[in-house]
């Protein structure tokens, strides 16, 4: 563990660097955030009871609302059933949750397995949920979407992208980062996907879908838009995080990274502003690794897993899963600016 320790830069106190940069154009900008810190040593929400949440709880969603900064996560029973808690802090440290679940596995393509990993925006006063659907049987996993006004009730709208069929993935697809506005007069959203092997070229990876209505969702490539990278922290796995800013510089998306050894560790990726497709920039090291005991133990070793994110100005709270068991928190600020409002 000490050198993988080591690869994730300087680490004391709770504190990691920023990261490195890979420049992939002339005209990539500098890093865009400064050190994380852990906002506590421990986890903010555990596994509890006997019930639908007393395996573990993690990759949580987040989401500022009246009543305070709401979490969607990710919540497993002792069967390995999932279903969507859901949890609200005035603080957004001190959590309090519902008794039962918002969401829990109902279609066919949930069958015995579940809804898990939910990935959350706010547009035009409705709630869109990206998850994935997971048939245990048939062993498949599918990116879903359901939607809500309250972030308690939610109306399914059924599979967006099908596993083993589109433009270029040949297996699952999970992992809907939408971006919260319109570009070149369409939505658009990152997502994971299985390409081909390729030489050194993992499966798990990004892809770019578009839609006119936020239902309905079609792939915009015929390859995927960001890769994995032969011997980089990022080796085998890259999927989404939160959903993406829109910043001065461009699309920035907070990305979840996994090596050779399934390690996952935090990298970021900036995109064009005009063309969701074109990436200007890459993380060359990660911003962020498990370090903490229950970070680095747990259901699945050596993870940390950011799917929520709060902005306040250009103050950043992240939440993320630890060991797909346990969620904690960390913060950072983005240096980057804000687009002004059009």
């Amino acid at each position: 563990m000490l050198t993988r320790r080591a690869a994730l830069g300087t680490i004391a106190g709770g504190v990691i660097g920023a990261s490195g940069m890979l420049r992939v154009t002339d005209a990539a900008p500098s890093p865009p955030f400064g050190p994380f810190e852990r906002v506590s040593n421990l986890p903010l929400l555990s596994p509890v009871g006997s019930g639908f949440e007393s395996a573990g709880v993690f990759n949580p969603s987040a989401m500022r609302t009246k009543d305070g900064i709401v979490l969607l996560y990710r919540a497993q029973d002792a069967h390995g059933t999932s279903s969507i808690g859901y949890a609200v802090s005035k603080d957004g440290v001190h959590f309090d949750r519902r008794a039962t679940p918002v969401l829990t596995p109902q279609a066919p393509y949930e069958f015995q397995g579940g809804v898990e990993d939910p990935r959350l925006v706010s547009i035009a006063g409705t709630y869109y949920l990206t998850y994935t659907g997971y048939n245990s049987v048939e062993q498949s996993a599918q990116l879903c979407l359901a939607t809500s006004k309250d972030l308690i009730h939610w109306d399914r709208h059924g599979v967006i992208l099908p596993a083993y069929r589109g433009r270029w993935n040949v297996g699952w697809t999970k992992s809907g980062a939408i971006v919260p506005q319109k570009i070149n007069g369409r939505w658009w959203m990152y997502y994971l996907g299985d390409g081909a092997y390729q030489n050194d070229l993992k499966p798990g990876q990004m892809g770019l879908a578009y839609s006119d209505d936020l239902l309905h969702w079609t792939d915009a490539m015929s390859t995927s838009v960001l890769q994995t990278r032969p011997r980089m922290f990022d080796s085998n796995v890259v999927e989404p995080g939160p959903p993406p800013i829109v910043t001065d510089q461009g699309i920035l998306l907070i990305y979840n990274g996994a090596d050779q050894y399934l390690v996952y560790s935090t990298g970021w990726a900036l995109f064009d502003k005009n063309d969701p497709t074109k990436v200007i920039a890459r993380s060359e090291t990660p911003l962020f690794g498990a370090y903490l005991p229950w970070e680095r133990d747990g259901q699945v070793p050596n993870v940390v897993f950011v799917e929520g994110m709060i902005l306040d100005g250009n103050d950043l709270t992240f939440y993320y899963g630890a060991g797909d068991k346990m969620i904690g928190s960390a913060r950072t600020r983005l240096r980057w600016g804000m687009p002004a409002a059009t």
